[in-house]
């Protein structure tokens, strides 16, 4: 039957009555296929699904689980539910560690708590051990005190005394040919710390001053106007003072009226102790017109002296005032080298009057060798210096008669011939200069000697005094042995045999002792009179006035820029810089000295020349000398060797003058509107041990920018001002310098801090010297015969160049007050030389050469600017400087050396505790 219906469908339902039954069949099937088909899907399907699902829930693969219960995340597959899923998981993991944190913390605190507590518990006991340490320091203190209250009395300086006017107490002597300081001068004027006043008469108010020579006269008054010692006040004076000569004879008052002019002095006081007369004499023919003149207690100081007149230790015999109102040209004075000149000796002169004449008395030869002294040996002198001269063994010249009219002169004794230029002609030409005392034997000293000497010592002739008896300038403080010969007359025929006996390093070292002696107490007028007051000062024990300091007029300036340190500025290599002082320096005490040195070494500070004691008598000051200096630092060098205590050595600061001011150094760095270069210069000191302070030299007209900061390297800058720009600067006391150490250095120098703290201690070992790094030398041009200023490197050198060099604060001094002025000139007209003024200054006091420290040739800054040495004119000016120099000084003073120092401590086994020990090479 269903096929049949099939088959009429197929059929389109053709046929009888078909059609309707095909459309009820049909209408049926659909209707029970639609009723199956929801039954299968609304029964079996879920029913099917509930199993499927439910076996796959029980898997164990919960990551295949579709519809089985499910847990919080894995409900998050929509996307905005899984951020907020991933913010509650971040913010959970968050608080846990939070959590995590403050359980810590809570930890941490109760331990801390506990520790404060330890802590102060260990502040309390600290305090405590504090209070007894300060108990034991104060009774330390306290016992220190009253030992040396024991030990040594308690000073304090006296009491200034003003005597009366009249001085009645003051005891009279005998006769005033006795006068001597202990029974003819007044101590109680002249205290120890009255500073020496002096007091000086003006002459224009007395008649006799209208008969001064008036280049006398003015060269006086200019002296005494810059002297240090001269006061206004008479009251307090120590010595009065009263030029009465040269007089000139037409006008020259009689001695009767002179003898009542002085004793109508207002300060007179009857005696005239505490006086001084001085008689200059600028000719050699000056009478000795107060012979006749009765002085009573005052001092004499003159050229012309008799025995029964002259009062050792009271008077003072003076040199000729030639150079009244003039500088001597350098020059125009000879070199000391060659040594030997062209003649042996030279003798130019004529005898007025003999002695044996004016007697009358005539010896024999056989009476004078008996034994009975022949009464005039200047007849035998003519003939033994004839034969010399006959006998041509060397060049002699000897003249016993004037070609022109002789000067006048006293009695026996040697009138000068000719004038003074030619006789200076001839004392170039002779190595030793004859000078023939007076026959005279009561004539102790002549003008016309001290004329005769002062123009040997000129011009470098070495006197040769005949005539043991003789009273030469000064001769109570000044060894005279050391720049001339004094010989007897009975040895005349012996001279020709000493004066060939000489060396040429003994006459070249009296020679460089005369020009010195020449220079500091005969050439000038303020020189002159300064060493009179110093003889009676230093004859009464009175400690000199320091020398002035160069007042340092300061630049206001801002500081507080932090500075920073190069590494390669702090890197110390193997050098042990010592531990750092924790507590302030000491005080260092000022006037150390000066009582001793007065009291003590008279011969050593006037004779030690060339050396740095020389300049003592009319330049005396406060700064330790070099070799006062050399005593107050034991030196580690000095230790002896071998077993027992010693051998590890002391740390650096104990072992050489401890922590105090006057035992660092003082950096002093001269500048010329390079601020940024001297900034960064500054800021290498920073941390530099041992720096007591920074003296910064402006050299420049223009001031520091307002807006510039300087950076605070932990000692004080110093910025000072000069008055004109002069390399000379570089080398002025400046009064803010409490060092004695210097370190001058260039703005652009670089250096390390162990080479500066190397050469520091070098230099305490050596404070005499000159104590730097870059090494030069001076050579002789053999073509052009002249010196050569060389910078090549070499093994040998005699200069240190001063742009980075330490030197003592004495040789400032001397270098701005002492040194000839015309070295200073050329050093300002070429701006130029310095260095190399320096280095002559010390190498002619100290007769050593400079001492080198490290192998560094160089130490300019890269990339700074150039300085002067870049010049291409720089070493001729160079060249010209050092054989001006030359002719200065006389000779060459540079020394050639070929050692250097260097630290060998990093190639030496030391024990660890012996490190600190300091080694050279």
């Amino acid at each position: 039957e269903l096929m049949t219906g099939y088959t009429m469908l197929r059929n389109g339902g053709v046929g009888n009555g078909g059609q309707p039954w095909v459309l009820r069949w049909s209408s049926r099937i659909r209707l029970t296929w639609l009723s199956f088909t929801l039954f299968i899907i609304l029964v079996f399907f879920p029913l099917i699904a509930h199993y499927y699902l439910t076996t796959i829930d029980d898997a164990d693969d919960a990551g295949k689980r579709i519809f089985g219960p499910r847990t919080g995340n894995e409900l998050c597959e929509v996307k905005h539910v899984q951020d907020l899923c991933r913010i509650r998981e971040s913010v959970s993991e968050e608080l846990l560690q939070l959590e995590a944190k403050r359980q810590e913390l809570n930890s941490e605190i109760a331990k801390l708590n506990l520790k404060i507590e330890a802590c102060k518990k260990s502040i309390e006991n600290a305090k405590q051990d504090l209070l007894q340490l300060k108990n034991v320091i104060s009774q330390t203190e306290h016992s220190y005190k009253e030992l040396m209250a024991q030990n040594q009395p308690k000073l304090s300086l006296p009491i200034r005394l003003l005597p009366d006017k009249d001085d009645a107490t003051f005891p009279l002597p005998k006769s005033n040919r006795n006068c001597r300081l202990h029974n003819c001068f007044d101590y109680s004027r002249c205290p120890l710390t009255s500073g020496f006043p002096v007091y000086v008469y003006n002459s224009d108010d007395y008649p006799f001053g209208s008969s001064l020579d008036p280049l006398i006269k003015q060269a006086f008054e200019a002296t005494v106007r810059t002297n240090v010692y001269v006061t206004e006040n008479a009251n307090i004076a120590c010595v009065y003072i009263i030029l009465v000569g040269e007089m000139q004879e037409p006008i020259m008052p009689k001695p009767t009226e002179l003898e009542q002019q002085l004793h109508s002095l207002p300060y007179w006081r009857t005696d005239g102790h505490n006086h001084l007369i001085i008689n200059l004499s600028r000719k050699s023919e000056t009478q000795n017109f107060i012979y006749n003149i009765s002085t009573g207690r005052a001092m004499i100081a003159q050229s012309t002296f008799y025995d029964a007149q002259y009062r050792p230790g009271f008077d003072i015999v003076v040199s000729p005032l030639v150079h009244a109102m003039s500088e001597p040209n350098f020059l125009e004075i000879p070199p000391q080298v060659p040594v030997k000149r062209k003649y042996l000796f030279s003798f130019q002169g004529e005898k007025i009057e003999s002695l044996r004449s004016s007697l009358q008395e005539v010896r024999s030869f056989e009476e004078e060798i008996e034994g009975n002294a022949p009464a005039d040996y200047d007849d035998r002198i003519i003939t033994t210096l004839k034969a010399v001269q006959d006998s041509k063994l060397d060049f002699v010249l000897v003249e016993f008669t004037c070609k022109n009219q002789p000067k006048a002169s006293l009695p026996t004794e040697w009138a000068l011939c000719g004038e003074r230029d030619d006789r200076l002609e001839l004392l170039k030409l002779s190595t030793f200069a004859l000078i023939i005392t007076p026959g005279d034997t009561h004539l102790v000293i002549s003008a016309g000697c001290t004329m005769r000497l002062f123009e040997a010592l000129e011009v470098g002739a070495i006197p040769v005094v005949l005539g043991e008896q003789v009273q030469l300038p000064y001769n109570d403080v000044i060894r005279w042995n050391e720049a001339a010969l004094i010989i007897p007359k009975p040895r005349i025929t012996e001279v020709h045999f000493l004066l060939r006996s000489i060396s040429d390093n003994d006459l070249l070292a009296m020679r460089r002792q005369g020009r010195f002696l020449w220079e500091t107490y005969f050439s000038t007028s303020d020189n002159v009179f300064s060493t009179v007051l110093a003889i009676i000062r230093t004859r009464i024990q009175i400690p000199a006035a320091p020398i002035r300091e160069e007042p340092a007029v300061e630049i206001p300036h801002r500081s507080g820029k932090a500075a920073g340190t190069d590494p390669n500025m702090a890197d110390n290599g193997d050098l042990d810089l010592g531990p750092v002082e924790t507590e302030p320096p000491y005080a260092s005490p000022k006037y150390l000295r000066n009582f001793t040195l007065t009291a003590m070494d008279i011969y050593r500070n006037w004779n030690s020349a060339p050396g740095p004691f020389h300049l003592f008598p009319y330049t005396p000051f406060d700064p330790v000398l070099p070799s006062e200096a050399k005593f107050l630092g034991s030196g580690t060098g000095f230790r002896p060797i071998g077993g027992g205590a010693g051998g590890s050595g002391k740390e650096f600061q104990a072992a050489l003058g401890g922590n105090v001011p006057r035992e660092q150094f003082t950096v002093v760095m001269l500048t010329y509107e390079r601020e940024e270069v001297l900034m960064n210069s500054l800021e290498r000191l920073n941390g530099l041990p041992y720096l007591n302070k920074v003296v910064v030299v402006w050299n420049s007209p223009k001031l520091p920018s307002e807006d510039l900061l300087w950076p605070d390297i932990g000692v004080p800058i110093m910025v000072v001002r000069t008055e004109k720009n002069s390399l000379n600067n570089r080398f002025l006391p400046w009064d803010e310098i409490d060092t004695e150490a210097i370190l001058s250095i260039d703005d652009d120098a670089h250096l390390r801090h162990d080479e500066i703290m190397f050469g520091f201690r070098v230099w305490r070992e050596a404070r005499d010297r000159i104590v730097g790094f870059p090494g030069r030398y001076h050579a002789w041009d053999i073509p052009h015969q002249s010196w050569l200023y060389n910078s090549n490197y070499s093994c040998e050198l005699s200069m240190v160049l001063t742009g980075a060099a330490f030197f003592h604060k004495y040789y400032a001094y001397l270098y701005s007050y002492v040194m000839p002025q015309a070295i200073r000139d050329m050093v300002d007209e070429y701006i130029n030389c310095e260095d190399i003024a320096m280095n002559f200054l010390v190498s002619h006091l100290t007769r050593k050469p400079p001492i080198k420290v490290t192998s560094r040739w160089t130490f300019r800054c890269p990339g700074c600017p150039q300085a002067l040495s870049h010049d291409d004119s720089h070493f001729h000016e160079r060249h010209k400087c050092i054989n001006f120099f030359v002719k200065v000084y006389g000779y060459m003073p540079l020394l050639y050396t070929q050692f250097r120092v260097d630290s060998v401590l990093f190639k030496t086994r030391l024990p660890h505790d012996k490190t600190k020990c300091f080694k050279f090479i």
